[in-house]
């Protein structure tokens, strides 16, 4: 495998994601309990390796998951918006007994990992119980798109997997559409206009074309923004509820 620092993935104006420095490529899907909330992620295949490739990021290419040239004759608009802050300049904290929350709403793929068991918060707010601590615990380590991360108050620890430099491809079953580009191990990624995103654990970029946060996923490969607005309330994700 190619060193850490030549991985990197390029974001061009209006076009395709291309990596190089041998990053791996992996597909895996969410799996879902008999509840129907995602427990975990399995995997599918590992793509033959390469040195350099391109990764449509419109949603339109006939060769997904690599880039056709199909955004060209489609137009495709991929202005990126996302902020430019560092994730702790952003974050909203939430605090229980023994375990602290910081969130990123703007980074949340959807993939519903924080909804078991009542939810990441219903389990934070009693982490002096060791079930709803260790469950709290799992619900952000699996979180894809690094939205979530908790940390121990006692050692002011994040729990973070090591993960290895990848990019693994998720395939959502439960909403029968393919998911974002998940972004493991602290890849570089560079924007179109030459400056570096924040480089961190874990995140997801989009890769239907829709997002209204690129090149983050923000959902919309299978939430319209009707849907996204209910998501939120139903699960009591306003900012205000959440400080």
């Amino acid at each position: 495998m190619a060193e850490k620092d030549k991985m990197k993935i390029k974001i061009t104006k209006n076009g395709p994601y291309i990596v190089t420095g041998g990053v791996p490529l992996y597909e895996q899907k969410l799996i879902t309990d008999e509840a129907g909330h995602t427990r975990e992620l399995q995997d599918i295949r590992q793509f033959p390796p390469q040195e350099n490739y391109t990764l449509c990021r419109c949603g339109q290419s006939k060769k997904k998951p690599y880039c056709d040239g199909t955004h060209t004759a489609a137009g495709f608009d991929g202005t990126e918006n996302a902020s430019k802050k560092t994730y702790m300049e952003k974050a909203d904290i939430f605090e229980g007994p023994e375990l602290k929350l910081t969130d990123v709403y703007e980074f949340c793929d959807h993939s519903r990992f924080c909804l078991r068991a009542g939810g990441i918060r219903e389990n934070i707010k009693k982490s002096n119980d060791p079930e709803a601590r260790q469950t709290a615990i799992e619900e952000a380590m699996v979180c894809p798109s690094g939205r979530l991360v908790l940390w121990d108050k006692k050692t002011g620890q994040a729990f973070e997997k090591e993960y290895e430099p990848s990019i693994v491809l998720i395939h959502d079953p439960q909403k029968s559409c393919e998911g974002p580009i998940w972004v493991r191990g602290g890849v570089n990624i560079e924007s179109a206009d030459g400056t570096v995103y924040e480089i961190r654990n874990r995140v997801t970029l989009c890769r239907c074309g829709k997002s209204e946060n690129k090149p983050y996923c923000d959902g919309s490969h299978w939430m319209n923004a009707k849907q996204k607005l209910k998501f939120r309330k139903k699960w009591g994700l306003d900012e205000k509820k959440e400080e």
